[in-house]
């Protein structure tokens, strides 16, 4: 009888240690591919420096899940996936790198490090998805800039930028090769919109 007494509790540790729920999956975590950069090698320097902010979203692509509208006015996300950060991140240092690569910017930062600039570059990410346009994907990106001039407190100038990329196939992996080659093509634009427009 002792025995069984004793034996009882080291049966509960046992199962304790023993989890009967099934583990949660992990999610594949995609960063945003790029292209390489191509620097000019007699890029003229500008005399200004110039801020990336993060752009406002809604609440629905400002975070790290990739987005999908499988439907009109349908928003949902890819299932197992997910960025490596916030999409409005992302979106700003991919436009922070393609300054770098242009070559004629050295007072550079981000909104991460509040330095001072003469120009902060920011907006409204309005779409950062993939939509199903007669049942094939694409990628989509949105974007209403806004320069400031940050010394006189001015708006310098706004534009919208749109970028629609197809997907080859319906995969995640191949959805998110689409969101870079639609970043390289935005961001080409935006720094040559901001170069223009800055002075």
């Amino acid at each position: 009888m002792s025995r069984a007494r004793f034996a009882l509790p080291f049966a509960f540790m046992a199962l304790a240690g023993c989890s009967i729920l099934p583990k949660a999956e992990q999610p594949s975590v995609y960063t945003l591919p790029a292209a390489p950069g191509a620097r000019p090698r007699a890029a003229t320097p500008v005399p200004w420096a110039l801020r990336v902010a993060t752009p406002n979203a809604a609440r629905a692509l400002d975070n790290a899940r990739i987005a999908v509208v499988p439907a009109n006015n349908t928003i949902s996300v890819y299932s197992g996936a997910r960025w490596s950060d916030s999409s409005p991140h992302l979106f700003r240092d991919r436009l922070a790198d393609a300054f770098r690569d242009s070559g004629r910017i050295t007072g550079l930062s981000t909104d991460d490090s509040n330095l001072a600039a003469d120009y902060e570059l920011g907006g409204n990410l309005a779409d950062f998805q993939t939509e199903y346009a007669d049942g094939k994907p694409e990628v989509v990106i949105r974007f209403d800039a806004m320069l400031a001039n940050s010394r006189k407190h001015q708006i310098v100038a706004s534009q919208r930028f749109e970028v629609r990329e197809p997907v080859d196939g319906k995969e995640v992996p191949q959805v998110v090769q689409a969101f870079g080659r639609a970043m390289d093509k935005l961001s080409r634009d935006v720094v040559t919109w901001t170069y223009d427009a800055a002075h």
